[in-house]
């Protein structure tokens, strides 16, 4: 379900599904091994496949070359590995982590315990800082902080549900955080990128096809029943 919700008195974008119910994806090449970049790539590809894109955004960190700076999993193939080293900038405010969808649905986990449980999973993206992690927002997060950007970010609820969010208008990452923990009843979330960070959701009127230069998109798609995939199920948000 994609909606529009203000909390606190800001305004943010929200799309909600279970994973059986949406076929979520991870994509970063076309078929030519050409970075997609952006929606519209992603989208010319997917109708020439027999699909519809129903949602997307920028998933996680990404390096100065354009390649994913941390784990990236796309189709159960690992195409960059889990990144544990020490750094500076937003994905190095430890704890960061890891959203993915494993043989037991969708979760957020902290990198370290990632690395330690070491789960077998069909898409995964690392970013950082967490948002929140079993309840508790990252402790480096202030109320009133100045620091404020476009953010975007996803979590699970307790019942599997995948939450991403976006804002409206520049967010600090204690009020982000928060909308996650209290309003969309994520324990545990983690943020995705901020200020380049963009929805396509042409349910709620928002395109933002041509715009921004990414590395991986996360995205939800459907069978429209022509094309080379007109054998796969019918998908969507529900």
């Amino acid at each position: 379900m994609s909606q529009e919700i203000r909390f606190n008195g800001q305004d943010f974008v929200t799309v909600g599904f279970l994973p059986e119910e949406a076929g979520l994806s991870l994509f970063m090449e076309d078929q030519r091994g050409k970075r997609f970049s952006n929606f519209a790539n992603l989208k010319a590809e997917m109708e020439a496949e027999g699909r519809e894109l129903l949602f997307a955004t920028n998933a996680g960190i990404f390096s100065s070359d354009l390649t994913p700076g941390g784990l990236h999993v796309e189709k159960g193939q690992v195409v960059s590995p889990l990144n544990l080293k020490d750094g500076k900038g937003n994905f190095h405010l430890m704890p960061n982590g890891v959203f993915f969808l494993g043989e037991n649905g969708a979760s957020v986990l902290e990198s370290g315990a990632f690395a330690e449980l070491n789960p077998k999973v069909r898409l995964a993206t690392q970013s950082g800082p967490a948002l929140v992690l079993k309840g508790e927002l990252h402790p480096a997060f202030q109320k009133g902080s100045k620091n404020k950007y476009i953010r975007s970010g996803v979590g699970v609820s307790p019942d599997g549900k995948i939450h991403f969010a976006i804002s409206r208008k520049p967010v600090n990452f204690y009020d982000f955080a928060t909308l996650f923990r209290d309003e969309l009843d994520c324990p545990n979330a983690l943020y995705l990128d901020g200020g380049i960070s963009k929805f396509y959701l042409p349910a709620l009127g928002i395109s933002n096809l041509e715009g921004g230069d990414f590395v991986g998109i996360l995205a939800v798609t459907k069978s429209t029943g022509s094309g080379e995939s007109a054998g796969v199920p019918a998908e969507g948000l529900p």
